[in-house]
């Protein structure tokens, strides 16, 4: 009898722990509703995919994912916003969409006319305290930022000729909010603001003659140039950090480990970014030549003319305390990098 009572006793004991055991993993685990204006079909969005599948793997399934793509939810510059106030949990499409907030924003989505690679953006977030004066932007709205993934330099799409500078003029296309409408003014295009999800009909319409939307790779994905002809490569005019921001307190109650899993897992989406474009885009320019879209070419003068454009316009977007001192941050460091004087 005394040995049924003692087995009986071990047998709760090790149930209760079994309990206890099981309801602090359920504690543990967290559900993320993560939104990208990527299509799942385009190489960004595998990459994005890449990614989920990562911190859900590395957290053991402690992290579990509900991903969607092409703004299936809200539009693409309404995420942050949606994540913000919980109807999603993070954004993972890019901080240029918010300039509208504050202008400081263009200075963490993309500065435009300043880096050459995107390696060197990547290191002034990291190893040029970026990502501390980046963080004070992001926290001030609510929103945690957990790192970039960058792509390298945007194609254009166009049905008209984009030889140089003097083809801008007149030129209407999809543009996102913010310091490129600014630019590109300043170079005699007519800028349109639309959703990325709205490119394809616009240009098939010809409401638009071109559009700003992605990497070359990330274009031919969509199926742009299927519609118009004419493209430029390498890019020069606009290399996007696009991020992964989550709502501050959703991230804020995550457990140690999974936060840094999810930044951590974040730096190898960003190297292998960066690694599949440059021979992604050089495929895609294959293609595209041998299926005659005429790519173009900028000289080192006309490049010049859109560098004195964009930096010309820097000024007019740092009106905040928080823009001016990201701009400080990045000047400071692209001369350390010899591309500013």
């Amino acid at each position: 009898m005394r040995i049924l009572k003692t087995a009986m006793a071990v047998l709760a004991t090790t149930c209760l722990v079994a309990s206890v055991a099981s309801s602090a993993a359920a504690a543990d685990k967290t559900t993320l509703r993560i939104q990208t204006h990527y299509a799942p079909e385009t190489v960004s969005g595998k990459l994005a995919a890449q990614y989920i599948d990562d911190i859900q793997t590395m957290s053991n399934g402690m992290i579990e994912v509900e991903m969607f793509y092409s703004s299936s939810v809200v539009k693409s510059v309404e995420t942050f916003d949606a994540a913000a106030t919980g109807i999603l949990d993070c954004d993972m499409t890019g901080g240029a969409y918010q300039t509208g907030k504050n202008p400081a924003f263009q200075f963490v989505g993309d500065i435009m006319g300043g880096y050459e690679t995107p390696y060197q953006q990547l290191s002034w977030l990291y190893y040029g305290d970026g990502l501390e004066a980046a963080q004070k932007l992001y926290n001030k709205f609510d929103m945690e930022l957990i790192g970039w993934w960058v792509y390298g330099q945007e194609s254009l799409a166009s049905s008209k000729p984009i030889r140089n500078a003097d083809d801008f003029k007149d030129w209407k296309f999809r543009s996102p909010p913010g310091m490129e409408t600014k630019i590109f003014e300043k170079l005699g295009a007519k800028p349109i603001v639309m959703d990325f999800t709205e490119i394809f009909t616009a240009l098939e319409s010809g409401i638009i003659d071109g559009a700003d939307a992605s990497g070359l790779s990330n274009n031919v994905g969509l199926g742009l140039y299927d519609i118009v002809k004419h493209a430029n490569f390498p890019g020069f005019h606009s290399m996007p950090s696009d991020h992964l921001a989550c709502n501050k307190a959703k991230f804020d109650a995550m457990p140690e480990y999974q936060q840094r899993i999810m930044k951590v897992a974040m730096e190898s989406l960003a190297l292998r970014t960066a690694l599949t474009f440059e021979k992604k885009n050089a495929e895609a320019a294959a293609k595209l030549r041998a299926e005659g879209v005429t790519l173009y070419a900028w000289s080192p003068e006309d490049l010049q003319k859109f560098r004195d454009a964009a930096q010309a316009t820097w000024p007019e977007f740092a009106t905040t305390p928080e823009a001016k001192d990201l701009v400080e941050a990045h000047m400071a460091y692209l001369r350390q990098l010899g591309l500013a004087k």
